[in-house]
């Protein structure tokens, strides 16, 4: 016995903007489809800015309302990862919540470190909820010349 599935082309075609703007960090949507989607990784990504100097890179990743407790940073095979909760704030008898716009739950970002850091030189700075990541680049590797016998 086959099973039929009902296509809805209004989900892929949300399905579709979602990845875009996800790819080019537009909008943040937390539709129903969201945890089935292959490209998503959290509930909420906070804003990253990365720059570059001549010895080393800084990511500094937004998470206002959150402490340094709640945040983890790990470096792992060439991948730097920060992850992390924002809880949110229990509705009580006296007092209502009328809007809730602000993103609330896990999330994890991940960046490929290029070959000329230093992955044992990172540093995190925490403060008015915005984290700091400074990481040491490294010198370049010389390659390695390798003599062939011919015979």
């Amino acid at each position: 016995m086959s099973n039929l599935t009902r296509w809805n082309p209004i989900n892929e075609f949300d399905d579709l903007m979602n990845r875009y703007n996800r790819m080019f960090g537009l909008a943040r949507t937390t539709g129903e489809r969201e945890g089935k989607d292959l490209f998503s990784r959290s509930d909420w990504s906070p804003a990253v800015d990365i720059k570059e100097t001549d010895k080393a890179f800084t990511i500094e990743a937004e998470l206002p309302g959150m402490n340094k407790d709640d945040v983890k940073v790990t470096v792992h095979d060439g991948v730097l990862s920060i992850q992390g909760e924002r809880k949110s704030e229990e509705e009580t008898d006296d007092k209502k919540h009328h809007r809730i716009e602000r993103f609330y739950g896990s999330f994890l970002r991940r960046f490929t470190l290029p070959d000329n850091v230093d992955e044992n030189s990172v540093k995190a700075n925490f403060k008015d909820g915005l984290l700091t990541l400074t990481i040491q680049k490294a010198e370049p590797k010389e390659p390695k010349a390798i003599e062939v016998d011919v015979q």
